[in-house]
């Protein structure tokens, strides 16, 4: 997101006076067919815009329909448009084979902007931890960069506007800190939130070894486990071998189970009991074990 100056202190401008402004569509504003050419997502846009079904609904709907809502624009430097809000209706628009699509111009200084970009966590259906944590850290560092003085009072502002706890906000926050596979194993329901605040206080490198071990042994670490690996970390004794080991422990299959069916886990579905492997794996051996005797 380009950075345009801010007008004004905003350590004095009172919490209304920034947001309600940056959310409110000024009445009689224009609105014209600008080309989808011109419309340039935010630098820093903590959505995701995907080709899902719900996308393809929404590309037929305008076909017949047309685009329901305008999208909401700010000049760029270039003389093309950032597009704030309205990523997802461009797409559409794309796959609908449209040319243009309505937008509003408005000029916004950055934290303006943020707002409005924030905003969209309000109006959507499913938010993604790695959405709501992107958008948080956006709405952050705007303010940082724009005049705002001290972090408690960001924080403050941020708790009036989300209705989270300064304690909350940070810890989803810390999801920015996590490697591209790891916050999609949180996106994915493969890792749960609070071992995952706890996995983005270790190394990249430490984080890809992590994962790779959830892979290895088809499991979700459990808070417990991260705790103790951060803990490890803190004090210097965390290795690849030791991740290993705890990510792997208290996962032994129950007694009287074959142990070497643990390796198989990543072949199955992950909702599979280790029961239902080691049945799948047992009849498929009966069966090779037959053929091999004919």
């Amino acid at each position: 997101m380009p950075r345009n100056k801010t007008v004004g202190n905003l350590a004095l401008a009172g919490y209304d006076d920034i947001f309600q402004s940056s959310l409110t569509i000024v009445q009689g504003a224009s609105i014209v067919e600008m080309p989808l050419g011109k419309l340039h997502p935010p630098e820093y846009s903590p959505f995701q815009v995907n080709d899902d079904p719900a996308m393809y609904r929404m590309a037929e709907n305008i076909k017949e329909e047309g685009v329901y809502k305008p999208g909401i624009t700010r000049p760029r430097d270039d003389g093309d448009y950032e597009l704030l809000d309205g990523n997802r209706r461009k797409r559409a628009c794309e796959l609908a084979g449209l040319a243009t699509m309505p937008v509003i111009i408005r000029e916004m200084d950055d934290l303006q902007a943020a707002a409005l970009i924030m905003s969209n966590l309000d109006h959507r259906d499913r938010i993604l931890y790695s959405e709501r944590a992107n958008a948080y850290r956006l709405m952050m560092d705007t303010f940082n960069h724009n005049g705002v003085k001290g972090e408690d009072l960001s924080y403050k502002m941020m708790e009036k506007r989300t209705g989270i706890k300064k304690s909350q906000l940070y810890r989803i926050m810390r999801l920015t800190e996590l490697t591209l596979v790891l916050i999609d194993k949180v996106d994915t329901r493969k890792l749960a939130f609070n071992p995952a605040v706890e996995l983005s206080y270790l190394s990249q490198k430490e984080q890809a070894a992590v994962a790779d071990a959830m892979d290895e042994y088809g499991v979700k670490p459990s808070h417990s486990q991260t705790a103790r690996l951060k803990e490890m970390r803190k004090d210097g004794t965390l290795t690849v071998m030791e991740i290993d080991k705890v990510i792997s422990e208290d996962k032994k299959p129950p007694k009287g189970t074959p142990t070497g069916s643990m390796r198989f886990r990543k072949y199955f579905p992950p909702e599979y009991s280790q029961k239902q492997i080691d049945a799948v794996i047992t009849e498929l051996l009966i069966d090779w074990k037959a053929k091999a005797i004919m």
